[in-house]
């Protein structure tokens, strides 16, 4: 089908070139606008504590529940008050927003006035951005700013915009420089890079209609645009450096489009079936914004295979043999004759397979002892520290905890159903260590409920305030328990735990099915029983490496001589993003080889040979995409907050890793101590599993 799909879009080349040429083209103004309408939020977790919380705070009058800040700094008291004034009357112009009474900071000098929104949850982020727009102003006398979780989101929709281009000005150049070192034409070079741009901008444009509808996370753009990149490069990789080994060989144009269809191509579709399918596995978080990062994702994926199988085959029969023009001149061969460079695979995999035992022993012990600093992991969700230090609501944040002590810009919220219940639990939290002050006692329009907020006294996005919260929750649940009250705690600090416990609480689930759908479609694919069992194997192994690795980093500070200063922590949602992704990606390599490997062993029926000619061809190629994906992560990882920069060197790792140690140590090592039992598959499955990989994948039809 895919040689068919190959053939008929080299063809009708100008066709399949005009429709997308079209859709790019039309694409690129939404693509442009991708950012407008993803939001920070999406960390709500359905019927949790915090949830109800924040849904019980919109029935309370006033500013009680305030989840923004209007921070007023000044010269001078006067300069100060002459601010407000001005604020308050701009604010009286949104009936969706509460204002409280201006609480008096740094003498006079400052002021912060609590702002409530009674509007919808979806539109928090967007109240914020308006906001921001409306009161934000610096003058000589005075200095107005909005601050809040939600103002922190809105002002990282402008910040990621300028980090997406900085990343994107840095992976393309690189993606460039390693495809002119792989290939050595230009032309060759750059047909990668023209499908990686295409995926992404069409990409872009369906997040912008979708984000219209549906709440999607401001982590989209930069995952979505990440992955794609490295994926449709890799993809387009596989399928030119087949195209031009057929011409090589003397094979016509058209049929080598539809060879490179047949073989590549396939291994193409199968590894993007498997790398959509792995992050289908987030789908099994209940959190919004992971979601709607999986469908961004997904949906980049799908592109670039769709991308590779039709806009490639036309580019390809656009250039034909011009492919191989405009070659580089560099200091390494660059021919494209794979048997000739395959010289350093075939020592290097040869020396391996006489050595089996040390090389599964040494690779294994290798990536355990990488992923060993796993068991000390720590995880949390800060918010402030995804922006840069100098960002407008990260300063104003800065400001503010300065002035008022770092947990005014997170109080917990204590609701009770019973107002004597409150004022017992109040008198004792007062007493806590970890609490500066608890607010006077709020009643809600009905009567039923009332609230006091416990300002902590330290940031309320550190364990510290976590561990304060869960004092105060032991404390007043029983009390309350006691008067036939019901007590809740909300808050940001209860937010961020609760999202945490989420995704950790699901990431068991995840792993499961992602590890059952992987076996299956090696299964399917391989036709063996042993070798999915050590993809997955391996892929833990992989997995845990990175963790190991991350904590090392970002935990520990190993790289801190560098003049990076480590958070200390993991960002909660990363773990769970790096195995959905780095699974996908691992399958993505292991498909390519073992598809190699088994067409070999099928001409010929010897496992060793299969499994060193297998390597030698699909060693060049692998090594390529895994610098290139290792280029991208990097490049992102520089660019980005502190979720990007461990997303970003995670997959980095996890790829390196997986290219080198795992495909060029541990897989012919372990093959080679199966031996002809990597091929073993009962009779009775044999008969059940849907078809056949050929022994030779051969175009389904010729040209005429």
């Amino acid at each position: 089908m895919l040689g068919r799909l190959g053939l008929w879009a080299g063809r009708r080349r100008r066709l399949v070139g005009s429709v997308w040429l079209v859709l790019i083209l039309a694409s690129v103004p939404f693509a442009s606008k991708e950012a407008d309408h993803l939001s920070g939020g999406g960390w709500a977790v359905p019927g949790s504590g915090s949830a109800q919380a924040d849904a019980a705070m919109r029935q309370f009058p006033g500013a009680a529940g305030a989840i923004l800040g209007l921070l007023v700094t000044g010269q001078s008291q006067q300069d100060v008050q002459a601010r407000l004034t001005q604020a308050k009357s701009t604010l009286a112009q949104y009936p969706t927003i509460r204002s409280g009474s201006a609480t008096p900071l740094a003498g006079g000098k400052a002021a912060l006035v609590p702002l409530a929104y009674t509007g919808s949850e979806n539109t928090r982020q967007d109240i914020a951005k308006t906001l921001r727009k409306a009161l934000v102003q610096t003058t000589p006398a005075a200095q107005t700013r909005i601050i809040g979780q939600d103002a922190l989101w809105s002002n990282y929709q402008e910040v990621s915009k300028k980090q997406l281009a900085k990343s994107e000005s840095i992976g393309f150049p690189i993606i460039l420089i390693v495809l002119l070192a792989a290939f050595g034409t230009a032309v060759a070079a750059l047909c990668p890079p023209a499908l990686g741009a295409a995926s992404v901008i069409v990409t872009g444009a369906i997040i912008y209609f979708l984000s219209r509808s549906f709440e999607m996370s401001i982590f989209v753009q930069n995952i979505s645009s990440m992955l794609g990149i490295g994926v449709a490069v890799d993809y387009s990789l596989f399928v030119v450096s087949r195209f031009r080994r057929e011409l090589a060989q003397g094979v016509q144009k058209e049929l080598a489009i539809s060879k490179a269809l047949a073989s590549s191509g396939h291994a193409v579709v199968i590894s993007g079936l498997t790398v959509a399918a792995s992050l289908a596995g987030l789908f099994i978080i209940n959190l919004g914004a992971i979601r709607s990062m999986a469908v961004g994702a997904i949906i980049v994926v799908i592109v670039s295979v769709l991308a590779t199988v039709t806009l490639l085959p036309a580019l390809l029969a656009f250039v034909g043999g011009g492919i191989e023009r405009f070659r580089v001149r560099l200091p390494w061969r660059t021919s494209s004759d794979e048997a000739g460079e395959g010289q350093f695979w075939k020592r290097w995999t040869d020396g391996v397979l006489r050595r089996p035992v040390l090389g599964l022993v040494g690779g294994a012990a290798v990536m355990i002892l990488l992923a060993s600093p796993l068991l000390a992991i720590k995880t949390l969700e800060r918010a402030k520290e995804q922006l840069p230090a100098s960002a407008e609501v990260a300063a104003a944040t800065d400001t503010v905890q300065k002035l008022a002590g770092p947990g005014i810009t997170g109080p917990v919220q204590m609701i009770v159903s019973k107002r004597s219940a409150l004022e017992q639990i109040s008198a004792k939290v007062k007493a806590l260590p970890g609490v500066a002050r608890v607010g006077p006692i709020a009643a809600n329009n009905g009567g039923t409920e009332f609230e006091a907020d416990a300002v902590l006294a330290s940031d309320p996005e550190t364990n510290a305030a976590r561990s304060t919260l869960s004092q105060i929750e032991a404390m007043a649940t029983p009390i309350a328990a006691a008067q036939g009250a019901t007590f809740l705690a909300g808050g940001s600090t209860a937010y961020s735990r609760d999202t945490e416990r989420a995704i950790f609480g699901s990431l068991w689930k995840m792993i499961l099915f992602i590890l059952l759908l992987s076996m299956l479609v090696l299964l399917v694919l391989m036709r063996s029983v042993l070798l999915p069992i050590k993809a997955v194997l391996m892929n833990l192994l992989t997995v845990g490496a990175t963790y190991g690795v991350l904590v090392a980093v970002f935990q520990w500070g190993w790289l801190d001589w560098t003049g990076y200063k480590s958070p200390g922590y993991i960002d909660s949602v990363v773990p769970a993003l790096v195995l959905a992704i780095n699974f996908g990606l691992s399958m993505d390599y292991e498909v390519f080889l073992l598809t190699r490997i088994r067409e070999r062993y099928f001409e010929h029926r010897d496992n060793d040979r299969a499994v060193s000619e297998g390597v030698v061809l699909s060693a060049r190629i692998i090594t390529s995409c895994a610098i290139i994906m290792v280029g991208v992560f990097g490049a992102f990882a520089i660019s980005g907050g502190v979720t990007l920069k461990q997303l970003g060197i995670g997959l980095a790792v996890a790829v390196a890793l997986d290219a080198t140690v795992v495909r060029l140590v541990i897989v012919p090592s372990t093959m080679k101590l199966l031996g002809d039992w990597n091929w073993w598959v009962p009779a009775w499955l044999d008969r059940i599993l849907p078809g056949r990989l050929q022994q030779e994948l051969q175009p389904v039809v010729e040209p005429t």
